[in-house]
């Protein structure tokens, strides 16, 4: 049959997933129908790509992205909207959550014109999360879900979802204007759209995953967040170096805290305890950094972290070294010590963010 759906499935460490996934999807869609599953693997470390290839060898409906220094959910799913030549895209996880049961009847909903996009909701009436086991994922489903009702203007009860099918030309024509940062590209998509699209929603059983850990953590709240601030001021300022400092910010309340104790507890000289502070505070941005800001590209293990937080000070110690020197100067001049520090931070903050995104985390 002519080639009708491409079904996206990004990837990081699945490679325990993938060949019961695809027989699942064969069966419901049928092996002789006109489908393909386009995997987009963000190199990952268990061989989820090879996994990946070993299985297109034998069946063709398998076609492997295997992606180098590019991470997340939301852009994944993008480039495989750009990779297909099927009419309809549909996004959906790979760990088994969720069912490959209603891909037909979703393209069927597409095809009679009864929506501009179909999502699988966790929270419709006849949907069940009993399997899923998280409390504390479900509450905060709940909350962003209300949220993004109010930046999407669409009623849908989970518009959080994962597992979604649309036309890939509407799909590709609203790509240049994604931000793809995060998780949430169905969020992403009906901001974007320039008229509300008209959803059906499919309830949804919500299994357990099958194999592996989820790669979502409690920082999700904050890539969340991200994304809506990516889709209202993302365009003025940008939204890694916003978030990066939202972390600075932070990093300015640990240096007052270790420069007051410094110099009033300790009585030491302004130059040894602002020099102090600095080393403290990168350390912290360092880590929190790695949190949130990268957190799709955290490092981990203790010899990558190691690296990487001898890398930021490496990288920031121009910037370092003008923050403490500018500081020093005004303080010496008669400016007071709270507004000298301030001016050294400024100074060296924006250094910071330029060479550590390059050769800590490797963006540009």
């Amino acid at each position: 049959m002519p080639l009708e759906l491409a079904i996206i499935l990004p990837t990081l460490n699945e490679r325990g997933n993938l060949a019961s996934l695809v027989t699942r999807i064969s069966g419901a869609m049928g092996e002789n129908a006109g489908w393909e599953v386009i995997i987009v693997d963000d190199d990952s470390r268990d061989g989820t790509a090879d996994e990946a290839r070993a299985l297109a060898l034998t069946d063709s409906h398998v076609r492997v992205i295997q992606r180098i220094g590019r991470r997340g959910l939301a852009s994944a799913a993008i480039e495989g909207f750009c990779a297909t030549a099927a009419p309809f895209v549909a996004v959906m996880d790979a760990d088994h959550q969720h069912d490959p049961a209603l891909l037909p009847k979703m393209l069927a909903a597409l095809k009679a014109g009864e929506a501009d996009i179909c999502v699988a909701s966790r929270f419709a009436e006849g949907a069940s999360t009993a399997d899923w086991a998280a409390p504390e994922r479900e509450r905060l489903s709940t909350f962003a879900n209300g949220l993004a009702r109010r930046l999407t203007g669409v009623e849908l009860t989970d518009p959080m979802s994962g597992y979604f099918m649309l036309p890939a030309a509407a799909a590709r024509a609203l790509v240049p204007r994604l931000s793809g940062i995060g998780f949430k590209i169905l969020l992403d998509l009906l901001a974007t759209a320039n008229t509300p699209m008209r959803v059906k929603e499919f309830p949804l059983n919500f299994a357990a995953r099958l194999t592996g850990e989820s790669k979502l953590d409690r920082a999700i709240l904050f890539d969340f967040l991200a994304g809506l601030y990516d889709k209202t001021l993302g365009r003025v300022i940008p939204t890694r170096f916003a978030l990066f400092g939202t972390v600075g910010a932070l990093g300015v309340g640990v240096h007052f805290a270790v420069l007051t104790v410094l110099l009033f507890a300790f009585g030491e000289r302004f130059a040894l305890a602002q020099t102090a502070a600095v080393l403290v505070a990168m350390s912290f941005n360092f880590w929190l950094n790695n949190w949130l800001t990268y957190r799709d590209k955290r490092l981990t293990g203790w010899s990558a972290l190691l690296r990487g937080w001898l890398g930021f000070i490496a990288t920031c110690a121009v910037g370092a070294f003008a923050n403490v020197a500018i500081a020093t100067f005004l303080e010496g001049r008669g400016v007071f010590w709270a507004l000298a520090a301030l001016a050294g931070i400024v100074v060296g903050s924006v250094w910071n963010y330029a060479l550590s995104s390059r050769f800590v985390w490797g963006r540009f």
